[in-house]
């Protein structure tokens, strides 16, 4: 009676999942203790392990059922087409969970674009993928938890910006509806630029060459650019291009915008006096 009891595959399944949430339990304690004594982001390790451990639990439940599931496949053979067609969202969400584990687009902690989505990776199940939302124009966390099934990940291309959590490519533009010769301001408003970026120049630099090598292409920067142009309805057009902290792309571009603004109207006044 007592090994009837044993070998029933209701109290092993109990058991094995008893097992799996402490291992889990005891993987969590282990990462968070790691992480503060050795000061690491652990998060995408210790998420690792735990998909490992949730892979070999259902292993050994399919195993321990499969008697059962044979049975009961055998008995709705008939309603086969029918579940499939129901369930197929699920079913095309873990193909994706096993589409990101083999090629591994981004792990977590990296800045990713899914769609219009922007955001740090959170986490990573077999049915969703979730993400703490940035504001890709502020780089700033919009407080905002974003899920995305894992299908969706599979249909829609990914971009990842994990190279844009320390410096970025900043891009503004300002346009004006005066008219008048802007390069009598150029020189200037470059030399303000660069005096804004000497700080982090040298270390730009180096960055910018790690990326350029990792993507084995060349890129804009580190030097700030400028362009001067025109739009579609002939305003003047000032296209700004900085490489720089993410922590400072903003304050930058206010700086340079309150620049730029002092010499137009500066320049305007002087060339309307001599008319």
């Amino acid at each position: 009676m007592l090994k009837d009891i044993l070998l029933h595959p209701v109290f092993i399944s109990l058991i094995v999942i008893s097992i799996a949430f402490g291992l889990k339990a005891l993987v969590d304690k282990l990462a968070q203790q790691r992480a503060e004594k050795k000061q690491l982001d652990v998060r995408n390790t210790s998420h690792n392990i735990k998909h490992f451990i949730n892979f070999v639990m259902m292993l050994l439940l399919l195993s321990t059922w499969a008697a059962e599931i044979q049975n009961f496949a055998l008995s709705i053979a008939a309603f086969a087409v029918a579940i499939v067609i129901a369930t197929r969202e699920f079913i095309q969400c873990v193909i994706g969970f096993f589409y990101l584990v083999t090629t591994r687009p981004f792990k977590i902690g990296d800045w990713i674009q899914v769609g219009d989505y922007f955001g740090e990776v959170a986490e990573t199940d077999w049915i969703k993928t979730t993400l703490h939302e940035i504001d890709i124009n502020t780089y700033q966390f919009s407080r905002k938890t974003v899920y995305i099934p894992n299908n969706k990940l599979i249909t829609t291309a990914i971009k990842n910006l994990n190279f844009s959590k320390r410096y970025v490519t900043h891009h503004f533009i300002i346009v004006r509806k005066e008219s008048l010769n802007p390069y009598s301001i150029y020189e200037t408003l470059s030399n303000k630029a660069k005096h804004y970026c000497e700080d982090f120049i040298d270390v730009a630099c180096r960055y910018n060459s790690v990326i350029e090598r990792k993507l084995d292409a060349q890129i804009s920067g580190p030097e700030p650019e400028i362009h001067f142009g025109t739009t579609e309805i002939g305003e003047f057009k000032a296209s700004f291009t900085l490489f720089c902290p993410i922590e400072k792309a903003l304050d930058i571009e206010h700086k340079l915008t309150k620049d730029f603004m002092t010499l137009w109207y500066k320049e305007l006044s002087r060339q309307s006096a001599k008319t």
